[in-house]
């Protein structure tokens, strides 16, 4: 089978094509990545010399360059976005060029090349927030579309997008949804390696407002298999989502952090909150769970452990990312309220 993987230089992406290229020896995988902050080919070291992988620079909304890429494509499985929530507020019209014309752009060539079976991969964000005394409420697959964002408004018109296209043309679609991913390669802006990397390096750790936001983290060996699973066996123009058994409030993740670092909770510094910010994320995955087999194999303990020592073991992968990283870290730090 003859793939094309977009964003494959971003975290989720180049993990699911290191993981498909071992699993499955026979298929091939092209790479379209845009290599914005987020992506790094670093992230492919093992793989580059690979003659079943190649990586093409190139804009998900450049229509004759991906016409031309999916010629002979058997499988489009399509990651890129651009994703972090804050920059959605100061730069909304990236997200709606990459995330909802760039959606568009992929669907018109792969209707346009036959019909290439399409996966989108997409975020419980779409669903909008939980409240946090109820903790028994969680996203399930007919949960209605109510995005407080920029970033997840985006998201959630690639969602209708990919489905207008399976209802209008029959293109033969899937769509999943997962909870907050953490694991190896992350970029370091994100909260997980943020909070590992600033913890390392005996740096204050930003935490929005009384750290009490809840999300359902899932690791992403855990979300890329789900992938796979609605690759092989789910069902034309169905919805899976993907949680990983991992709901904690964020400040319970930083504290974890520095147990496992050996590290003071004095370098935990609360700042103003988020504009807009979603209070909870839970996922009931229990449709992927019964139709694909899908359950996450590491309690979220284990996982947050491997990622810690993963980030201690491979200083060399993130140093040169920091100084982006720290930027961000000291915006948030210029508004401490403790």
């Amino acid at each position: 089978m003859k793939i094309l993987v977009t964003g494959g230089a971003g975290f989720i992406g180049s993990y699911f094509i290191k993981y498909w290229l071992k699993k499955y020896p026979e298929d091939s995988i092209i790479n379209l990545d845009k290599l914005t902050y987020a992506g790094n080919l670093e992230n492919l070291k093992e793989v580059e010399d690979n003659p079943r992988y190649r990586f093409v620079k190139g804009d998900i909304c450049n229509h004759d360059l991906v016409m031309e890429l999916t010629k002979d494509i058997d499988l489009i499985v399509h990651f890129a976005a651009e994703s972090h929530v804050d920059k959605s507020i100061s730069s909304p019209d990236i997200f709606v060029q990459t995330n909802v014309a760039g959606t568009l752009n992929l669907l018109e060539c792969a209707l346009e090349n036959g019909g290439i079976r399409f996966h989108h991969v997409s975020t419980d964000e779409v669903f909008g927030e939980l409240p946090l005394d109820d903790p028994e409420a969680k996203f399930h697959v007919d949960t209605p579309y109510g995005p407080r964002s920029v970033y997840s408004a985006s998201k959630a018109s690639s969602d209708h997008m990919v489905r207008a296209y399976f209802q209008t043309h029959k293109l033969p679609v899937t769509i999943s949804n997962c909870s907050n991913n953490y694991g190896p390669n992350q970029f370091p802006e994100k909260l997980i390696p943020l909070a590992i990397t600033r913890a390392i390096m005996d740096q204050e750790i930003p935490v929005y407002g009384d750290g009490m936001q809840v999300r359902d983290w899932i690791h992403v060996e855990d979300h890329c298999r789900g992938i796979e699973m609605c690759i092989k066996a789910g069902k034309i123009g169905e919805t899976y989502l993907f949680g990983g058994n991992g709901e904690k409030p964020n400040i319970w993740i930083i504290k974890k952090i520095l147990e496992y670092l050996n590290k003071p909770e004095s370098l935990i510094v609360h700042v103003g909150d988020r504009k807009g910010h979603d209070l909870r994320y839970a996922i009931d995955y229990s449709k992927a769970e019964k139709e694909l087999g899908y359950s996450p194999t590491k309690s979220i303990d284990e996982w947050l452990k491997d990622t810690v020592e993963w980030y201690v073991n491979n200083q060399e992968w993130w140093e040169p990312l920091k100084p982006q990283a720290d930027k961000q870290a000291e915006k948030y730090l210029s508004t401490r309220i403790d």
